[in-house]
Parts: structure tokens; sequence; C-alpha cells
């Protein structure tokens, strides 16, 4: 077996265990799973977000990112408004109930991020860091891992 599915292996496993640990945290702290955090902060940075959007970014289905931003609007985080050019669609914006879990998560993910990565160098982060960046730039770019 070469080295690369074992790192594969590895890579899966330390993605799981950072995701479930972070998530636990901020639902703790602020009520907020992960994975909703995740849906607030794209719809605060894409301009006029659309659920496609974000089915796109964190590649999973158009239904799954749906059936969670009903979740959001039903906690009073995000509102669908109609998209200003295109009457058939809805455009996602945050409340101000979700500016402000948003706002108060993001410290908490960061410090919680920072101990969990604590036993890694800086120098290490970082590489590994670029390294990623640049696998998923080659995935998007090849449109590979998209749900089918």
């Amino acid at each position: 077996m070469s080295y690369v599915t074992p790192l594969f292996l590895d890579l899966v496993r330390v993605e799981t265990r950072l995701y479930n640990a972070l998530s636990t945290h901020l639902r703790t702290e602020h009520g907020v799973t992960l994975g909703q955090f995740e849906f607030l902060e794209i719809i605060d940075r894409v301009a006029d977000c659309r659920v496609l959007d974000i089915a796109r970014e964190v590649a999973i289905t158009v239904g799954a990112v749906s059936k969670a931003v009903d979740r959001l609007v039903t906690a009073g985080w995000c509102v669908r408004v109609a998209h200003p050019q295109d009457r058939r669609s809805s455009v996602l914006r945050l409340t101000p109930a979700g500016e402000s879990v948003l706002a108060s998560s993001r410290p908490t993910l960061e410090k919680e991020l920072a101990a969990l990565t604590t036993p890694i160098p800086a120098a290490d982060l970082k590489r590994l860091a670029t390294t990623l960046a640049t696998l998923r730039t080659a995935l998007e770019a090849a449109d590979r891992g998209q749900p089918g």
C-alpha cells in the first residue's frame, strides 16, 4: 500500500475528530453547531448568497443545504428574500441574531482550533494549510468531488 492511502485515512479521521470537537464546543458555548456556523459564515461572506452557492462551496446536495437553511431560518439566524435580478430565486441574509451568533462564535472557534492544534509546530501547520489549499483548488478546478 502506498503512503497516499494511510495519508487519506488519517486526514479523514483528523477532520472528523476536529469537526466533532469544535462542533461540541460551539454548541456548548453558543448554541450553534460547526455546520451551522459554516453556513452562517458563507452567507455573511458571499454577496447575494443562494442555497446553490453554499452547496457548491461545501460539496453537498442542494436538498441537504436547503434543509439546513430551513433550520437556520427557524432558529431566526437568517431569512430568505427574493433575488434582486431573478424573482424565482431566493437570496439568504443574516438576521441581527445570526450576525450576533456568528460574531460571538468566531473567536471561540479560533481559540478552540488553536488549542486543538498546539501539538503541531506553526511552520508545519502553515505548510499543511498550503498543501491542502492546493489540493482543494485542484479538485475544484477539475470539478471533482461534487455530489452526483
